[in-house]
């Protein structure tokens, strides 16, 4: 049983939304934006402190392909809460256009932008070299890109080519991972760290331990801030939530079997669609402990439990759900533990 303590260090930490502008079955990007739009004025007014979107491409169920432009979208319907990319994969693009891309959003929304950046292509091969085709870029050229990005951002950038708008501005820089790569790296470099729990969970306690103990303070940041990915289903009841998460275990069993399509409707019968061999593939993936459904006082043990697990700073979360009311419902259910 968690102590007040535990518990008071959960009430302590900021918690935040992670949106893939999921595309449903039978509905189209423009509804998704809409969505996202709702989402975000609404979980602004529950009081998470942060909305991040995902750069993902050549997937029929995920809308945020685009990720600056959607960002700048969502921050010109939200009063407050920091907008943030979760991230943009970096070997895709050019630092210089990142940098730009980002200075605008900056300048256009002061103290508000994050950027979270990735060396993952979010992509299958034939997409990234679509993407890529120009820039002679390989995810093993990752740490030589961001260092190029930060001097954008500096005051004085050594490099000849300025990034306007972009130099000068002081936009947080974060570096995802679902290995211990960006977290070697972000450690070196003083960085804020977010890891994909959500996605990769066996990985996430060695991960923040090789974050924290090789962290060097650096201008950006003193000490070490670790920000951890969960899976959240809340409803009001166990059995609703888990209906409602057959979208989300969809979605997972679609990408596993090389299925490229749209978040599909909650079914009642999930074990009728796959093998035992992808059940268990699936629980390895949707690990219970960052994969959290159920009612309330369920996901209020499962998020307290986590924390007190990796000491995470911050907690992102993730709703694949497919009904936009019962999502909405389902970070007022995660905004009341807060409270």
């Amino acid at each position: 049983m968690l102590t007040s303590n535990q518990i008071k260090r959960f009430n302590d930490i900021p918690l935040s939304v992670l949106d893939l502008a999921p595309v449903n079955e039978g509905s189209n990007p423009s509804e998704s934006f809409i969505s996202s739009v709702a989402l975000a004025q609404h979980v602004e007014k529950l009081g998470f402190h942060r909305y991040w979107m995902a750069e993902h491409h050549n997937m029929p169920g995920i809308a945020s392909s685009a990720t600056s432009v959607i960002m700048g979208h969502i921050a010109s319907q939200t009063n407050h809460m920091r907008i943030g990319a979760g991230g943009v994969m970096l070997p895709n693009h050019a630092s210089l256009v990142i940098a730009e891309q980002f200075g605008t959003l900056e300048s256009l929304f002061p103290g508000r932008i994050d950027l979270g950046l990735g060396r993952a292509p979010g992509s299958d091969q034939a997409t990234a070299f679509a993407l890529r085709r120009t820039l002679n870029m390989s995810v093993e050229d990752f740490p030589k890109q961001v260092n190029e990005l930060q001097d954008y951002f500096s005051d004085e950038p050594v490099s000849r080519v300025k990034a306007i708008p972009g130099q000068g501005l002081n936009i947080p820089i974060w570096l995802l991972g679902s290995s211990d790569f960006s977290a070697r790296l972000a450690a070196q470099k003083g960085l804020s760290f977010s890891f994909a729990s959500h996605f990769a969970p066996a990985y996430t306690v060695p991960a923040l331990k090789l974050y924290r103990d090789n962290f060097k303070a650096s201008e950006a940041l003193e000490k070490p801030y670790a920000m951890v990915g969960v899976n959240v289903v809340a409803a009001d009841t166990d059995e609703q939530a888990e209906y409602l998460a057959t979208s989300l275990q969809q979605q997972f069993l679609n990408i596993r079997r090389g299925h490229t399509v749209k978040l599909q409707k909650p079914v009642d019968n999930l074990e009728a669609l796959w093998s035992p061999f992808e059940i268990e593939a699936l629980q390895e993936t949707l690990d219970p402990r960052t994969t959290i459904i159920g009612s309330k006082e369920k996901v209020r043990e499962g998020l307290l439990k986590f924390q007190e697990e990796t000491q995470a700073d911050e907690m992102i979360i993730s709703a694949q759900i497919y009904d936009q009311e019962a999502r909405q419902r389902s970070y007022e259910i995660i905004a009341e533990l807060m409270d």
